[in-house]
């Protein structure tokens, strides 16, 4: 019988690697062994007997660290789909994502206890826990056969469901070991890595980008429960570390950490982040004075890079090489992008069109929707829903097609540009811009804005003073001062809830 380990080819990567650290939490050091040995008891306990799940999906809530991917591991080991839930999630988020996966068991560890058995069990759903499987005796594993790197179901992830319910983005092996490979050939990455996570593991962010590029290479990642960024810094700083990955808010409070040291600490963590081969950026747009920032403090030029749940990683600047602000560089190895217009025929360079994406990255379906996942592609290639246009050899994101380009009195403009360009005022903290629906304009240019402390700001002078920098179709009539952003899990500015905020307020507005 052949192990199903050789059959999953990010587990087959970690055979023989024995006494290498595979992970770093609050409980230890975990060796890759470790790991091979935990997911096969988890894949035991799943299986009772049974010689394959048949892409069964099971669910799990479990705080980052070794056990998540261990239970992870062992659901694709017994032939399962995993479906990690998003911690923090109410009880109704979580009862719409168990029943939309429709899922046969669910895992977790103490903290989500209380939380998942009365869901399991008002649902006659299995409910296991981590320390319950942790001790369960491994067997031996059936072999499934060659089809799990090809067609079988690996995984679901729920999109951020920005307009409507969450979708199920449903991955292959196949698409997640194309995931991988393409970013460690394009980022170098080797066993002598070491990367720190603090991202959620409910996105592709941290799930593929880093941690499974990191075990694919034989590196060790280092886990966090959750970010806090005193302790990011003093993993950089406590020496090893050679690459960091994250979103711009995370960046933003490093910032704000690393001002608020001693100057001797101050020194000590520059210096720290000097001995980091790559940081990147991504999962929202970086501002350039965040990146300008931190390049003042690291001495590192941000790696931007453009991907999301469906296709992974598709653009990146490059590792070695000339990183352009504000652009995401170029297409991936073994990835195909182009830009289309609204008919579908591909732009001219420098010429914004939708980018679609093609390659055996993309994903299967999306779970249960079959006519979502048809009208997700055209002729082959994804339909992203975001705009760019390439400039001077690289593409540069413009925004969401259908949130952040919008159309005001028959002029298209990119919300993206407009914040970039409002950032620029010294009252202003962070910014948002959204189109808001208007019966002559189409949508107005609406501006959310946090300030920084002790500052005010009006509309009129706001405006005022955007002018000089923006042609007058795209200065703000709409302003809303807000004490924070509405934010998904993963940073990003959530721009529906800006729009219902904008709808709903008597926010100032000037009639242009």
């Amino acid at each position: 019988m052949i192990s199903l380990s050789t059959r999953i080819p990010l587990i087959a990567h970690v055979q023989g690697r024995h006494g290498r650290v595979a992970i770093v939490d609050s409980h230890g050091a975990f060796a890759y062994d470790d790991l091979l040995d935990a997911s096969a008891r988890v894949a035991t306990a799943l299986l009772t007997g049974r010689d394959d799940l048949r892409e069964e999906r099971v669910a799990f809530l479990i705080v980052p660290g070794f056990a998540w991917v261990a239970v992870q591991w062992g659901i694709w080991r017994a032939g399962g789909v995993a479906v990690p839930l998003p911690l923090g999630s109410a009880k109704p988020e979580l009862e719409y994502l168990i029943d939309d996966a429709q899922a046969s068991a669910l895992v977790f560890d103490a903290q989500a206890a209380s939380l998942l058995t009365p869901i399991g069990t008002a649902r006659g759903i299995r409910t296991l826990s981590y320390e319950q499987i942790f001790a369960h005796p491994s067997a031996g594993l059936p072999d499934i056969g060659p089809e799990i790197t090809n067609d079988r179901r690996a995984m679901i992830l729920y999109t951020s469901g920005t307009t409507n319910r969450p979708k199920g983005v449903v991955t292959t092996h196949a698409n997640i070991a194309a995931q991988i490979t393409s970013l460690v050939e394009a980022w170098e990455w080797s066993t002598d890595d070491r990367i720190v996570l603090c991202l959620p593991l409910h996105h592709v962010h941290g799930i593929i980008n880093v941690v499974s590029c990191a075990l694919w290479s034989g590196a060790t990642c280092e886990m966090l429960p959750r970010f806090d960024a005193n302790v990011v810094w003093d993993c950089i700083a406590g020496g090893g570390v050679t690459l960091f990955m994250s979103v711009p808010t995370v960046y933003v409070k490093l910032i704000v950490a690393w001002d608020a040291a001693s100057p001797e600490r101050r020194a000590e963590l520059s210096q720290a982040c000097r001995g980091l081969r790559l940081m990147v950026s991504g999962s929202s747009a970086l501002p350039v004075g965040t990146l300008e920032r931190w390049k003042e403090i690291s001495g590192h030029t941000l790696l931007e890079r453009y991907g999301m749940t469906e296709i992974g990683m598709a653009l990146s600047n490059p590792l070695r090489g000339e990183r352009t602000p504000g652009s995401v560089g170029t297409p991936l190895p073994g990835v195909e992008v182009q830009l289309v217009g609204e008919n579908g025929a591909q732009v001219v360079p420098g010429t914004p069109g939708e980018i679609e994406v093609r390659g055996p990255s993309v994903f299967a379906e999306y779970w249960g929707q079959p006519d979502a996942t048809r009208a997700a592609f055209r002729d082959g290639w994804f339909r992203t829903g975001d705009t760019a246009v390439v400039e001077n050899g690289v593409y540069r994101i413009l925004g969401r097609t259908s949130i952040d380009i919008l159309k005001t009195g028959g002029h298209k403009v990119s919300a993206l540009e407009i914040e970039e360009a409002l950032r620029e005022h010294p009252a202003v903290a962070e910014c948002a811009v959204v189109g808001v629906p208007d019966p002559e304009w189409g949508e107005r240019v609406a501006a959310a804005v946090v300030l920084n402390d002790g500052d005010a700001l009006d509309l009129e002078s706001f405006r005022a003073w955007a002018k000089e920098l923006l042609a007058a179709h795209k200065v703000p009539s709409r302003l809303l001062v807000l004490d924070a952003l509405p934010r998904n899990a993963m940073g990003k500015v959530t721009k529906p809830a800006l729009v219902a905020l904008f709808q709903n307020s008597c926010g100032g507005s000037a009639d242009v």
